[in-house]
């Protein structure tokens, strides 16, 4: 039987558009972690400045690929923090659509917004519309900053919807399989 890595784990709950995220970065964490398939582990990445952590859980969908080359990622909307390599059943509320900056090159790094089923608090948020303004800017505050620390520049776009957020996941899944068939093939 052959071993499956976090990264090929299904995007979607069976029968619903319920999402698997695997949590990389923990609300109230000061540290960025990814994913390592090859080891099947979280390293760490960089550290926060002083003072910043991350406001909410922070992960990936896995069997999902960006324009970045890296699964997409999704912050996720949730009453507590939980740990590294959690994965969170979530639902999609929108996407904030942005550009990302790097070494002269631009290229697409949106950032999806889901709710924790299991939160409380957001049970009732079902739209990125619903959601809080005050809470919307931070977001796109802390993702301005975090690029400026790290010599990057990140661009927000434009907010959409549900209807935005599921297209671009699909896109996404679409994206990974093509891929994983092309490395399947060249062995």
């Amino acid at each position: 039987m052959s071993q499956r890595n976090l990264l090929e784990l299904p995007a979607f709950e069976r029968t619903t558009t319920n999402l698997n995220v695997v949590v990389e970065s923990p609300r109230g964490s000061a540290s960025k972690l990814k994913y390592n398939p090859a080891t099947d582990a979280f390293e760490l990445s960089y550290i926060l400045p002083a003072g910043s952590t991350f406001s909410f859980e922070f992960g990936f969908i896995p069997s999902t690929l960006g324009e970045d080359g890296d699964p997409l990622d999704m912050l996720v909307l949730m009453d507590a923090p939980t740990c590294v390599g959690c994965i969170l059943i979530a639902r999609a509320i929108g996407v904030i659509e942005a550009e990302q900056t790097e070494k002269g090159n631009t290229f697409r790094n949106d950032r999806l917004i889901g709710v924790a089923l299991a939160s409380h608090q957001r049970s009732a948020l079902k739209t990125l519309a619903k959601l809080e303004a005050s809470t919307i800017k931070e977001i796109e505050h802390f993702f301005i900053s975090y690029n400026e620390m790290r010599d990057r520049q990140f661009r927000p776009l434009r907010r959409a919807g549900v209807d935005a957020a599921l297209k671009l996941i699909k896109t996404g899944v679409s994206k990974f399989k093509s891929q994983k068939a092309a490395d399947d093939k060249n062995g």
